[in-house]
């Protein structure tokens, strides 16, 4: 029984674009002496005739179809195709196929990477890969992935690496096309790559820190390669492309790695652009091995200003002492632009990492100075950097932005833009119209308290009036709140204090009070009788229950001193025992004269309380009662 794995029919496209059968058979890959090669042999079934005689070429563009079927063109007007039975059959001959692409390809990249090479063969290797990779899109997607991962097992990218970084400017112009198939067809294939290098390599040979090198080095005037090498940067560091495991994250490690390895490679020309350090500037130069003309000399430090010398000029921030000089260098803006794109993207991506790069860069304050440049798209980008800082609503970023007065190259750019309305205006309009409508505080008080008096004659819009009112409303609740805390804290320690003078009230009876007394009544008149006793004190308690002088024994009373404040000084207390004076004969009671309330300071200051004898129901009467006592003698 014959293998039908194997078996196949033959077909020839026509003149007239239609498949003709040209028999059936087996098809087998041998290598043919003849033609120095493997080669696909089909004899047929019927008499063992040779049908087909094809040596695989890696140069002939192999596509596989429908599972069982493998096209391919063998001159400019004759094609083949080979269909399979049983898809076995297909899979095994499209395998030998490929292998033999392999040793092609293997034989290539060893060309491609030789030193030895001269200029004119590398080009043309170059250019067959590019070309290789063009077609490999009108692959079906299975045999796509093949491809693609057989040009990464033979080491494709360890092959850009070098050929990148040569000066042949059509070499690295065929390269990048071939390192943006890669990353189209896989960022994480080559993010896996780049971090495994990175165990083995100085930063400075890194795949990508050789494409963002070749970003800023763009010769081209308009930088057409440089705007092609960003959008390859922005979808590897895109996290949105990134897996993410059960063993691992794919973002956390490349960011990590980008963050540590690459971006001080990316932000060296933005940071060289605004900084007046010499040394920063030849370092730059002497790194990247091209000539720049600066698109801005800063003409002052950019040490952090406070608020109040922003308007130290007639209360005018945009004053023409603090601008910088950006030299007319359109190639270098867009450079800078482009990177501010990015950087831009980074903001609104990765959250942590580049708040740390930002903060710890004073990123945003070097941004910043490009709001200078004459180029006014490139002031618009260093805007819209801020914009997107200010569109978090992060308070870390807003105390960076309070804390180092960074609005205030915004706010001179505005008023030097005077009354024109163009996209510059709009665009800081917009700035603080967000951040009036989204009621961010600390901004608010911050340019309201450091910039109002300069902004307060813009009124063809009512953004800053805004800023002002809302600025107002939120100081008027927070007095309320003052307030309202303050009277809580007030009745709380009027309770406490109330609490401590009855404390010390209780604790002051039965020592010696300043009080005023009624004039004694004679002894013999005293009622000797307890009840007439009970009945006069009660009707006395009215007026003036706590002066009733208390009885310690018949015919006597007891009083008892205390020093005065001016007694704290050591004068010593004293105790006397006196007799009270006659009383009028009818029982009532006499006028009264009040003891003095203090005497001089040798004397100390004599006050009088008495006791009555059995009179106790009556104190515990008192003692038990909910209401306190006056304090006595005031």
């Amino acid at each position: 029984m014959s293998d039908t794995r194997r078996r196949v029919k033959v077909y020839t496209l026509n003149e007239d674009r239609q498949w003709d059968d040209r028999g059936t058979g087996h098809v087998s890959s041998t290598y043919v002496e003849e033609l120095k090669g493997m080669s696909l042999l089909v004899r047929a079934e019927s008499d063992g005739s040779l049908l087909l005689e094809s040596k695989i070429n890696p140069n002939t563009a192999y596509q596989k179809q429908q599972d069982t079927l493998i096209v391919w063109s063998e001159a400019e007007n004759y094609d083949l195709a080979l269909s399979f039975q049983e898809k076995a059959g297909c899979d095994e001959i499209w395998e030998k196929i490929c292998q033999e692409d392999e040793k092609f390809l293997s034989e290539v990249f060893a060309q491609l990477t030789d030193e030895a090479t001269d200029d004119d063969k590398r080009r043309e290797l170059v250019n067959f890969f590019k070309e290789f990779c063009a077609f490999s899109q009108t692959l079906q997607p299975q045999n796509r992935d093949a491809f693609f991962k057989t040009l990464a097992k033979l080491g494709i990218l360890p092959a850009l690496e070098i050929v990148m970084g040569m000066d042949d400017l059509q070499v690295r112009s065929a390269a990048t096309d071939i390192f943006s198939y890669l990353v189209e067809f896989s960022p994480s294939m080559v993010r896996e790559f780049v971090m495994q290098e990175a165990q083995q390599s100085d930063d400075d040979i890194l795949l990508i820190n050789v494409v963002i090198e070749q970003m800023i080095c763009d010769t081209d005037p308009e930088l057409g390669g440089a705007v092609q090498l960003m959008g390859l940067l922005r979808t590897l560091i895109d996290p949105e492309n990134m897996l993410a495991t059960t063993n691992k994250t794919e973002k956390s490690e490349f960011l990590n790695f980008f963050y540590n390895h690459c971006m001080h490679v990316l932000t060296a020309p933005l940071l060289t652009n605004t900084s007046e350090d010499k040394c920063e500037k030849d370092f730059f130069l002497k790194h990247y091995r091209y000539s720049w003309s600066f698109v801005c000399t800063p003409s002052h430090s950019h040490s952090h200003s406070t608020p109040s010398s922003s308007i130290s000029q007639d209360n005018m921030v945009g004053s023409n002492k603090n601008n910088t000089i950006c030299p007319d260098n359109y190639q270098t803006a867009q450079l800078l632009a482009l990177i501010l794109e990015l950087l831009t993207f980074c903001v609104e991506h990765h959250t942590y990492h580049i708040k740390n790069y930002i903060m710890n860069k004073d990123l945003l304050r070097r941004v910043l100075v490009l709001m200078n440049s004459k180029h006014t798209f490139l002031a618009l980008c260093a805007l819209r950097f801020m914009r997107r800082i200010i569109g978090l609503k992060d308070e870390f970023y807003n105390r960076y932005i309070t804390k180092g007065n960074l609005f205030e190259p915004v706010i001179n750019a505005l008023l030097d833009n005077g009354t024109r309305y163009n996209l510059l205006n709009s665009a800081v309009i917009e700035l603080f119209e967000f951040i009036r409508v989204e009621d961010i505080k600390s901004l608010t008080a911050h340019i309201v308290e450091n910039f109002y008096k300069a902004l307060e004659s813009i009124e063809y819009v009512q953004t800053f009036k805004g800023l002002k009112t809302k600025y107002e409303q939120e100081k008027d609740r927070q007095n309320q709140k003052l307030n309202s805390n303050r009277f809580r804290r007030d009745a709380k320690t009027l309770e406490e204090d109330e609490e401590m003078w009855f404390n010390e009230d209780e604790e002051e009876e039965g020592k010696a009070v300043v009080a005023p007394v009624e004039k004694s009544k004679p002894e013999d008149d005293f009622p000797d009788n307890y009840e007439k006793f009970m009945e006069t004190k009660k009707a006395k308690e009215s007026e003036d229950k706590e002066n009733l002088p208390k009885r310690t024994s018949p015919g006597g009373f007891k009083f008892t001193f205390s020093h005065s404040a001016t007694a704290a000084n050591g004068t010593n207390s004293k105790s006397v025992v006196a007799q009270t004076p006659p009383a009028t004969s009818n029982g009532s009671s006499s006028k009264t004269t009040n003891l003095p309330t203090s005497v001089t300071a040798t004397k100390g200051s004599l006050v009088g309380l008495v006791d009555y004898p059995d009179d106790e129901e009556e104190d515990e009467e008192e003692e038990t009662s909910p209401r306190k006592r006056p304090r006595l003698g005031s």
